[in-house]
């Protein structure tokens, strides 16, 4: 052959292969796949970014995430993504073709107690030139080891940080990229490749087409997997928990950073087992948040549910029980019986005089040792209408059960006691399951139900003292960031929350949340809205931030309290008594008002102080102790008032001094 027709032989070969890559990377797009089919099944939550590199820059700057990068969790998701930019420093050319593609990010429990990430990046056409996939071992510095393995005919790159002693693992499917610490997750995304479950999830989908492509980040979260990953943190996930994952699919949101708050807006669709509860919501329209007038500025939870009606809602709920007819049939044997057995008509006596607004709210009491200071709140249509009803209530149960309480007067509000069992389990469902023969006040337009008649008082002394949400700035601040008209409104308030799982929880949980408070309440409030939308809900999540040191100077949290140690040095003697103060006894909280004692302990067992009640008010003899067992002071009580003769003595049980009411 002629060097002549070689040379051009050569040109057309150069040239057909030029025009081949020129149609491969321009024109021919038929062989991408989309990231999503490469995120395994059991993603609990992924963020989808179109501009990482941007955003990431963005959000690096932003004050919420440096407070939030230096917690362990979150530290971990940032450390994994500065690591894929460490490896591929010494080649910054090839990194920043990379550039703005996009990036999914999925979370995953993959044993017991952990949980790893995985990393999708949609390379585009920039995968067609097999530039990164060929030149991994050029791109990485000396403080790395690269090896190669195969799993199901798919080649990972295997990275070893000589030393941290960690891996990462890293494969090319069509035109994505796959990274994660986790060799199972690399393996379980190849796996999805050939028969992908969330990309084809029509409630996936349904979410991802709402949520569109706006804004810094996209969120999805996944329910059916909340319990395995809440499980990570937590032995004892909560029926909250459990209810969420059982009753929804997805939330999908597109959300912001701004200086002191995240921001999120979007949808969550529910299961066919969602609760009935839930599904009556979306079909009965939605009510306008008012409870907040008497909702004490000290809860933790307040958790709001609106109608349009509540005979509306009520229509709803039933309507979707009889589509379950065992359920139902529970259901109408319970209310069935429920009437009989108190010859009330419950549409007529309970149903009928409540409006557009019902709440459970759990707080932080300062007068209740219970854990469970938890309170239903109705919203009423007009007070004597709903008065008038629960006393013929009362009168039916009075009639029917050896109970016998009078009223208690509380700083002018009256207190009764509705002692019959699972009547709002039965009417409402298992979320009212823990309202068990509870105590009830009426204030202003609100019937408020507790177990706890302490609850009540907390409640009323907030209601006197202004000391509710609707006086406290920072709520009203925040709420005003949401519709006030909604089906459901969820607002913590976590410095509250936190003071609550104090008191409460074992030393070792103690010293877990005492470690991770500063990233606990600096998102004191934290607000979550659903509004039905067709089939779904409309979705608002936003949690307020602030520096730790800030909400430390404007809440008084119970770690922080000076520990008051009794000693033998408060026995009172001839020399040190005051006269004037010694029988002030202060207020006490009874937990039982149908209790014909009340009485509280040391530490070590001995008895503090008891006293006889009737009625929910001290009635009777009245006697404290020293932390020995001996009678530190003695006296009655009549009508709630101190009477008769009162005696105190020293740490001897010798009589020091005793006086005349």
């Amino acid at each position: 052959m002629k060097k002549r027709s070689l040379f051009l032989l050569i040109i057309t070969f150069i040239i057909s292969f030029g025009l081949y890559q020129v149609y491969v990377f321009y024109f021919d797009n038929n062989d991408n796949i989309q990231s999503i089919y490469l995120v395994p099944k059991d993603a609990v939550y992924i963020i989808e970014s179109q501009k990482p590199i941007n955003n990431w820059d963005d959000i690096s700057k932003n004050d919420i995430w440096k407070h939030l990068n230096t917690n362990t969790y979150f530290n971990t998701l940032a450390t994994n993504l500065n690591k894929l930019d460490t490896i591929f420093k010494q080649k910054q050319g090839v990194f920043n073709r990379i550039g703005n593609r996009e990036i999914l990010i999925s979370a995953h429990v993959y044993a017991p107690k952990q949980y790893g990430f995985l990393y999708v990046v949609d390379l585009q056409k920039i995968a067609k030139l097999n530039v990164i996939k060929n030149n991994l071992n050029t791109v990485i510095n000396s403080n790395y080891k690269v090896s190669k393995r195969y799993y199901k005919e798919n080649e990972i790159t295997e990275i070893y940080d000589v030393k941290k002693h960690e891996t990462l693992y890293i494969s090319f499917i069509k035109n994505q990229m796959i990274a994660s610490y986790t060799h199972t997750l690399v393996e379980a995304s190849i796996d999805q490749y050939s028969n992908p479950e969330i990309g084809r999830n029509l409630n996936f989908i349904e979410v991802k087409k709402h949520v569109g492509y706006n804004d810094m980040f996209r969120l999805y979260f996944q329910y059916d997997y909340l319990d395995e990953f809440v499980n990570v943190f937590s032995d004892t996930p909560g029926d909250l928990t459990k209810t969420l994952s059982q009753s929804l699919e997805f939330s999908g949101f597109s959300f912001d950073l701004e200086k002191n708050a995240i921001v999120a807006n979007g949808i969550t669709n529910t299961n066919d087992q969602a609760s009935t509860y839930l599904k009556a919501l979306q079909k009965s329209g939605q009510g306008k948040r008012t409870i907040k007038n008497v909702v004490p500025n000290n809860t933790a939870i307040y958790l709001s549910f609106g109608f349009k009606s509540f005979e509306d809602f009520y229509s709803n709920f039933e309507t979707i029980q009889k589509e379950n007819p065992e359920q139902f049939k529970s259901y109408a044997e319970g209310t069935s019986q429920i009437e009989s057995f108190l010859k009330i008509n419950l549409k007529t006596h309970f149903m009928s005089w409540i409006d557009d607004e019902i709440a459970l709210i759990q707080l932080h009491s300062n007068v209740s040792d219970s854990k469970k200071d938890v309170a239903l709140i109705l919203k009423i249509k007009a007070i004597d209408d709903a008065k008038d009803n629960l006393d013929f209530i009362l009168e039916q149960i009075r009639k029917r059960t050896p109970v016998k309480f009078k009223e208690v007067n509380y700083k002018g509000y009256t207190i009764n006691f509705m002692s019959i069992k699972g009547f709002f389990k039965i009417i409402l469902g298992d979320l009212f399951s823990n309202i068990e023969k509870p105590y009830f006040t009426i204030i202003d337009d609100y019937v408020i139900f507790s177990n706890e008649p302490n609850t009540l008082k907390s409640i009323i002394n907030a209601y006197t003292n202004k000391e509710t949400l609707n006086y406290f700035k920072a709520f009203s601040d925040f709420d005003n960031r949401f519709n006030n008209r909604s089906s459901v409104f969820a607002y913590v308030n976590t410095p509250n929350l936190y003071n609550t799982a104090y008191d409460f929880v074992d030393i070792a949980t103690k010293k877990q949340l005492k470690t991770n408070k500063d990233y606990f309440i600096c998102f004191p409030q934290i607000g979550i809205q659903l509004t039905p939308s067709k089939n779904d809900f409309k979705s608002q999540l936003i949690l307020e931030y602030q520096t730790p040191e800030k909400v430390k100077s404007s809440y008084t949290f119970e770690d922080d309290k000076p520990k008051t140690v009794i000693t033998t040095s408060t026995s009172l003697t001839e020399e040190n008594i005051n006269k004037d103060i010694v029988f002030n006894i202060p207020e006490l909280y009874p937990s039982d008002l149908t209790a014909r004692v009340f009485t509280k302990k040391y530490s070590n067992g001995n008895t503090k102080f008891s006293v006889e009640l009737k009625d929910g008010l001290k009635h009777g003899s009245y006697k404290a102790y020293y932390q020995n067992g001996n009678l530190k002071i003695s006296g009655k009580y009549r009508k709630d008032k101190q009477v008769g003769t009162w005696k105190a003595y020293d740490i001897n049980e010798n009589l020091i001094f005793k006086t005349r009411f």
